[in-house]
Parts: C-alpha cells; sequence; structure tokens
C-alpha cells in the first residue's frame, strides 16, 4: 500500500498548522512573555537558572536562552511563520521540519503557563515525526521516491494516543460522561464558545445526550481501528473526521480539533487520494524519481532509530494510559515533547462564572462609582456581544482567564500585574482590548468583578444573562500596597 498522497497531503495541512501556530506566538508573545509583557521572559529564564543552576538548558531547552528580547521573539514567529507557508504552499524538506520542530520546541519550553496545553505538546510531537516524512535532499514534492510506511504508522499511532487519551480522562472523571449528560452543559460552560455554541446548547437533551454516545465511540472504539486493514481504518477515519468538525462547529478550541482532523490523513492510503484527487499523482511524478544512493540507507537507518526512539518513550505514556490510577490528561515526558500524553475535558463545569476587569474614574469607595468593563476579543463580557468565532487561531489571554474562577488567583499572579498595567493606560495591556475605555486619562482604579452567565433563551435579548456576585479582586488604585507588594515580589516593578 503506497502513501505518497497521503505524505503530500499531510504535510500540506501540516505546513498550514504550522503558519498559524507561529503566527499566534508572533502576534501575542509581546505581551504574554515579552519584555515588557505580563510574565516576562527573562525573569522566567533567571527562575529557571536560580533553580537549576548550569542544568538549565538541559532541563528546558530553547533558544531563547540566546537572546529573550522582544526582537528575538519576533524573530522566531516571523520565521517560523513564513517557513510554514511554505511547506503549506510545497516546500518538502526534512531540515525545515527540523527547523520547525526546534522553533516550536523552544516556545513551548519559554510559553510559561500560556503555553501549557495539549495542543501545544500535540504540535511538538507532530514537528518531530513530521522530519521523517521528507527527504533532507530534496525541497519540491514532485519526483520523489516512494515513501516508507514507517512515519504513516507512527502518525497513526499518535492518532490512537491522542483519542484514546480523550476517551479514558472523560470515562475515567466526571460522572456526567458517563451519564450521557455533559454536553447539556458544555456548550455554555467551555472556555470560549462561539456563536453556534448557543445553538448546540439549546438542541434536546437526547441529542445531547447522543453526542456524548458519539464521542465514546470516536475516542474509545474508533482508535482499535487504527492499526486495522484498509477498511477498518477508513472507518475510524471518517467517524474522526465528523466527530472534529462537529467539535469545530461548537466552540472556540484553539488549533486542537484542525489538528487532529489533520493527523486522521494519516489513517488513510494513495488509493483514496487517488480517487479524491486524481490528477494529483501524476503531477507529482512529473520529474524523474530520485535514484538509489548513500543517503536511501541512511535513511533507513534514521527511521529504524526514530522507531526505536519513539518506542522506548512511549513506555510512560502507556502506563499513564492503562495502568494509573490518576490519568494525567495532557503531560509531557521529556524536555523535548517527543512522545506525549493527551486527553480533554474530564471534567466539565455546570455553572459559568467570569472573572471581569472593571475601571472607574470617580472614587472606588463611592457605592455609586460608574464602572465599566474591559471587553476581551472573545471571552464573554457584554450580555448583548455576539461570541466571537476565532478556530484555529487561539487567544491566550481570554482562554487564560477562564481559569481564574475554576483555579482562583494563587495560581495566575500576573492577573496583578495586568491590573496595574492598566491602570497606567499601559498601551501593550490596552492592545489585549475590543476598544478599551479611558483612552485619555487613566482609569483611577480597577477591580476583578465575579459574574455568573448563562446563555439567554430563545426569543431574549442578546447572548447572555449574567448576575453579579462580588468581585475576585477589590478596587485597586496603583499604589495600593497590596499591589505593590505583588509586582514587587515578581519583579514586575523591575526590582529584578
Amino acid at each position: 500500500m503506497r502513501h505518497d498522497l497521503t505524505r503530500f497531503v499531510l504535510l500540506r495541512g501540516l505546513g498550514a498548522m504550522w503558519f498559524v501556530t507561529f503566527f499566534i506566538w508572533w502576534n501575542q508573545a509581546p505581551l504574554l512573555v515579552g519584555e515588557h509583557g505580563l510574565t516576562p521572559l527573562r525573569l522566567f529564564l533567571d527562575d529557571v537558572t536560580q533553580e537549576f543552576g548550569g542544568d538549565g538548558l538541559t532541563r528546558l531547552p530553547t533558544i531563547f536562552w540566546l537572546d529573550h528580547s522582544d526582537v528575538a521573539i519576533a524573530a522566531v514567529g516571523a520565521v517560523g511563520t513564513v517557513l510554514g507557508a511554505a511547506v503549506m504552499f510545497g516546500l518538502t524538506n526534512a531540515a525545515v521540519q527540523i527547523v520547525l520542530w526546534l522553533l516550536y520546541v523552544s516556545i513551548m519550553n519559554a510559553g510559561q503557563d500560556w503555553y501549557g496545553y495539549g495542543w501545544e505538546l500535540l504540535m511538538c510531537e507532530v514537528g518531530f515525526l513530521s522530519i521523517f516524512l521528507c527527504p533532507l535532499t530534496s525541497w519540491s514534492p514532485r519526483g520523489l521516491a516512494p515513501m516508507s510506511a514507517i512515519p504513516v504508522w507512527s502518525f497513526r499511532w499518535l492518532v490512537f494516543r491522542v483519542l484514546l487519551g480523550a476517551g479514558l480522562i472523560k470515562l475515567r472523571g466526571d460522572p456526567c460522561w458517563r451519564e450521557l449528560t455533559c454536553l447539556i452543559w458544555h456548550y455554555e460552560t467551555q472556555p470560549n464558545p462561539h456563536p453556534l455554541s448557543w445553538y448546540f446548547h439549546h438542541l434536546p437533551h437526547w441529542v445531547n445526550e447522543g453526542g456524548v454516545a458519539y464521542n465514546h465511540v470516536v475516542e474509545l472504539v474508533a482508535p482499535w481501528f487504527v492499526f486495522g486493514p484498509k477498511w477498518p481504518r477508513r472507518i475510524a477515519a471518517g467517524l474522526l473526521t465528523v466527530f472534529q468538525l462537529l467539535l469545530i462547529a461548537s466552540g472556540n478550541l484553539a488549533f486542537f480539533n484542525w489538528l487532529t482532523l489533520i493527523l486522521g490523513l494519516s489513517l488513510l492510503d494513495d488509493e483514496v487520494f487517488d480517487r479524491l484527487l486524481p490528477r494529483l499523482r501524476g503531477w507529482l511524478a512529473t520529474k524523474e524519481i530520485e535514484r538509489a544512493g548513500p543517503l536511501r540507507g541512511l535513511r533507513k537507518i534514521t527511521l529504524a532509530l526514530a522507531v526505536a526512539l519513539v518506542a522506548w518513550r512511549s513506555a510512560p505514556v502507556v502506563r499513564n494510559l492503562f495502568f494509573s490510577d490518576h490519568q494525567a490528561m495532557n503531560r509531557g515526558y521529556d524536555p523535548l515533547h517527543l512522545v506525549n500524553t493527551y486527553g480533554a475535558f474530564g471534567s466539565v463545569g455546570q455553572t459559568r462564572e467570569e472573572a471581569v476587569i472593571q475601571g472607574t474614574t470617580d472614587d472606588p469607595s463611592d457605592p455609586d462609582a460608574a464602572w465599566v468593563d474591559y471587553e476581551f476579543p472573545c471571552k464573554p463580557g457584554d450580555p448583548m456581544r455576539r461570541p466571537c468565532f476565532i478556530t484555529p487561531y487561539h487567544l491566550h489571554l481570554d482562554w487564560q482567564m477562564w481559569f481564574i474562577p475554576l483555579q482562583g488567583l494563587d495560581d495566575h499572579p500576573w492577573v496583578a500585574n495586568l491590573l496595574a498595567k492598566l491602570l497606567q493606560n499601559d498601551p501593550l495591556a490596552r492592545s489585549a482590548f475590543v476598544d478599551p475605555p479611558f483612552a485619555d486619562t487613566p482609569p483611577r482604579a480597577v477591580r476583578l468583578a465575579r459574574f455568573e452567565y448563562h446563555f439567554t433563551d430563545w426569543g431574549e435579548p442578546g447572548w447572555w444573562t449574567r448576575t453579579a456576585k462580588g468581585n475576585y479582586v477589590r478596587p485597586l488604585t496603583i499604589d495600593d500596597p497590596a499591589l505593590v507588594r505583588i509586582l514587587h515580589k515578581h519583579g514586575w516593578d523591575g526590582s529584578r
């Protein structure tokens, strides 16, 4: 069974993912980890050095040890974006894939909590496997020698783990997955709903219960088809495709579903793509097929070593999936994130609370002070504002704000730095919001208000209803002693 067309289609899709992911970093990293960002990379690397000393590089390999300036941050984003676009439009070379992989590992290891999610781990692992899809001496997808099946089967092993990990974490987690009721609340309480989420939420309960059942079929049954003959694999690919399209249609879950959808292409073979894209093989074979040579032997050795490495690094993943009392949802097991464990939504909230940043130019102690919301692009805020549709693009700050009601402020001290920057009308911080208020004069005080949100019902105006529940953070002024102490503790006031 040949996989030359599978390689072509898979690489083009992965190139699109490289383009999106590096563009996200290029666009958002200055605010998140830049020199004047919320968690500056310089301070983070200083902490790593203080904890591990000279072992910092091996514990946390990243190119940003050489230079962590805003220029370096932007350069990594720009190079990755350009190379991702080139791969998307046909560049087929192993060295390029090595560069993309190493750059993204650097981003993952420098991204701190902003980059602590399953799709980032998945992108690192995909980057490593992509190296073996490409020859080292060619740049064009045309005229390549027939591809070994080994890289394709490595991708199938990854698909198996992604799906089964997500299914098992649900089965072992929230009882609502076993009771088939999780989707009754999920669309409303997920991190960043989009407009269609409202409609999914209002589907009859029996439809959403059927959706959970379908989820279990795809994540617990279909993975076992991945290693079967062509027809079971094609059935698994079809189930996966429909499932990922439904997830994309029901919420903004970053690029995870798009990437999983693309990985599902590895379950197909050239017989399928010959039917879907009948002219593609002729175009790819226009040039003379590359001749056998010393590099072919080296490639076989390299593939064998890669298989051995993946098998070795898969041992803790298999233990986590099948033999752990407490399955980890998303975890890497080495600094390069070669083989990881995955999962999603092991628990589902039944009530949505939001932390809303508000500011005022009035006396904050006045009960009648007028407080104005800072509107994030995608996080629920103004109940009348339509939710955004942004997938596969991902807004890290909007996403991270979702965790504050779930985890508390102790796990997110950067909130203090964000509030302090807004008190100073910092342009970089203000760029995170849609039409931020107080353009001419900084607010006198800011606070982090607490609201409970629910989707409106049919016929009600707007998209959300919200009820005030007090504050997560009381009103703060720029010279508030508690705020000053937090800034000084973390070095966000320039004390380090």
